[in-house]
């Protein structure tokens, strides 16, 4: 046995900030990041409208804005499956 501390996963153990997870996992998959952040403009615009929602239920208001929050990121995730399903099939990387 060696007496040295080895890291069993190594880029898992490395010290690295919040910020550059981040973007790393913005250049690794573009379209997760963009999801969350369409999510969060979705709610915040909801929640503006929701003071001026007029005669409209509030139920009716929070269905509306669940149903564009949750098209919103299935449009993410569809079009980031599609980027990666690209990525590898026809832009394929010469081995």
């Amino acid at each position: 046995m060696s007496s040295g501390h080895e890291p069993v996963y190594p880029e898992y153990e490395t010290e690295t900030s919040q910020t550059s997870k981040l973007l790393r996992k913005f250049k690794e998959t573009p379209f997760v990041p963009i999801g969350m952040a369409g999510f969060a403009v979705v709610v915040g615009y909801g929640l503006y409208k929701l003071k001026h929602r007029g005669n409209t239920k509030m139920s009716l208001h929070l269905i509306h804005m669940r149903v564009a929050a949750q098209g919103f990121v299935v449009g993410a995730i569809t079009c980031g499956v599609l980027y990666s399903m690209f990525r590898e099939h026809v832009i394929k990387p010469k081995e």
